[in-house]
C-alpha cells in the first residue's frame, strides 16, 4: 500500500529543504518508487531538488475548467475531458531516476472547479497506487489534502523555526490536522535553524504547551544558506553538512517508528 507523508509548516522555516532531503533519504535507502508532490502555493520543491518542471496541475485544471465553461476548447474532438486530463497529467509528471515530481500549483480563474477537481482526484488515485511512498510538501493550510484531492495521510511532519511564535504556528497546524480528521498514525515536530542545534527553555515550554511530539532539532546550516544564495539545490548537499547530518538519525528513528506502527 502507498504510504503518504505530509510535510507542513509556515513559510520560510526550511520545510521544503527538509522535504527534499527526506525524498533523497527514501531514494538512497531503496524504499520503493517515490512520488514527490509540491502542494505549496509558493512552489519551489523542484529548485531544492534541482529539477526542471514544465507545467503544474493548476495550469491543467485551469485549461479544462475553461473548456467546461466554454471559454475556449483545447480538448480535441476525439477525446473526452477525462482522457484529455489523463493525457495532460502524464505530461505534468516529471520523471527522475529516483522519484517522480508533480507540482500541484493553483488556478487563477474564477468560478467552480468541482467537476475538474473530481476528475483530478480520480486520476491522482490511479497513479498513487504505482508508488510505495508519496511525500507532499504542503502549505500551512494543507489545502489540497483538506479538499481530498491528495490521498489520505499516514505521517505528518511539522517543521518550525526555533521561535516561540513558530511553535505556536505549527500548533495551529496540528490542530487543523485533527479537525480535518486526517488521523495520521505518526505526527512529529522538527525544529529547524536552532543556534548550535539547541533550544531555548521558553521554546521547549511552548512545545509542551502545544502538545507537540518533538522528533529533533536541526542547527542553522551555513552551507544551506550558501546554496540557496547561489541558486543551487540545497537538498543535494553532502551528508556532512550540519543540518543534513543532524537530520539523518532523526529519519532513521522516524521510519523505525513507522515500521512498528504498521506492524500493529
Amino acid at each position: 500500500m502507498t504510504y503518504t507523508i505530509a510535510m507542513a509548516g509556515k513559510g520560510g522555516v526550511g520545510k521544503t529543504t527538509i522535504t527534499g532531503m527526506l525524498i533523497n533519504y527514501l531514494a538512497e535507502h531503496s524504499k520503493g518508487p517515490i512520488l514527490a508532490v509540491d502542494a505549496d502555493a509558493n512552489a519551489n520543491l523542484n529548485e531544492v531538488l534541482g529539477v526542471e518542471v514544465e507545467t503544474s496541475l493548476g495550469d491543467i485544471r485551469e485549461l479544462v475548467a475553461r473548456a467546461e465553461d466554454q471559454l475556449e476548447n483545447p480538448i480535441p474532438s476525439s477525446m473526452t475531458k477525462q482522457e484529455f486530463l489523463q493525457y495532460k497529467l502524464s505530461n505534468a509528471l516529471t520523471e527522475e531516476d529516483n522519484y517522480d515530481l508533480l507540482v500541484m500549483g493553483r488556478t487563477q480563474g474564477k468560478g467552480c472547479y468541482c467537476f475538474v477537481n473530481d476528475l483530478l482526484t480520480a486520476q491522482l488515485r490511479k497513479i498513487a497506487s504505482n508508488y510505495e511512498y508519496i511525500v507532499v510538501d504542503n502549505e500551512a493550510g494543507m489545502e489540497h489534502i483538506s479538499r481530498g484531492i491528495l490521498p489520505a495521510v499516514d505521517m505528518v511532519i511539522l517543521v518550525s523555526d526555533c521561535s516561540r511564535r513558530g511553535i505556536q504556528a505549527v500548533g495551529r497546524i496540528a490542530e487543523l490536522v485533527k479537525n480535518l480528521g486526517l488521523n495520521p498514525s505518526i505526527m512529529k515536530l522538527i525544529v529547524n535553524r536552532a543556534p548550535e542545534g539547541k533550544l531555548d527553555p521558553g521554546t521547549m515550554e511552548e512545545i509542551q504547551k502545544q502538545g507537540l511530539d518533538l522528533l529533533g532539532v536541526l542547527p542553522h546550516d551555513g552551507e544551506i544558506y550558501a546554496a540557496d544564495c547561489a541558486g543551487e539545490p540545497s537538498a543535494q548537499l553532502p551528508s556532512t553538512a550540519a543540518a543534513h547530518s543532524a537530520l539523518l538519525p532523526l529519519l532513521d528513528q522516524l521510519f523505525k517508528e513507522a515500521k512498528e506502527a504498521q506492524a500493529k
